[in-house]
């Protein structure tokens, strides 16, 4: 039987609802919609898409090294965005993150993301 374990740390934003930063199960690490906000204030980081790709990033990637695991063993992301004609910009900050692995990836439009975010990602990675 595998075992299920919440992976939370203040190195992100706490959520916002019933659920959990991540999940631990077996050998996988499943981390929930980051959206950009910064943990130390509790609210959006300031600036454009870019500077809110880049919060979301930071705060899978903190998610991650909680959990065990690291941006390197991320095997799937999904990108929801605000608006699709930010998808060259989002992938200038994405790009950063993931200079080596490239993981599989499906990103989107959607009608709108939870306080106004502009993009939010989440990930399933293996630890």
């Amino acid at each position: 039987m595998v075992t299920l374990s919440p992976v939370e740390t203040n190195k992100a934003a706490a959520a916002i609802g019933p659920y959990s930063q991540a999940i631990k199960a077996g050998d996988f690490v499943f981390v929930s919609g980051q959206l950009p906000i910064d943990p130390a204030t509790g609210e959006f980081v300031e600036g454009g898409v870019k500077e809110q790709a880049e919060r979301v990033l930071q705060s899978l990637k903190a998610i991650l090294e909680e959990a065990g695991s690291s941006l390197e063993k991320v095997a799937k992301t999904e990108v929801y965005l605000d608006d699709i004609k930010d998808f060259v910009a989002v992938n200038e900050v994405y790009a950063t993150f993931f200079t080596n692995m490239k993981p599989a990836r499906q990103a989107m439009e959607v009608a709108a993301l939870p306080k106004g975010a502009l993009v939010e990602i989440s990930c399933i990675a293996v630890i």
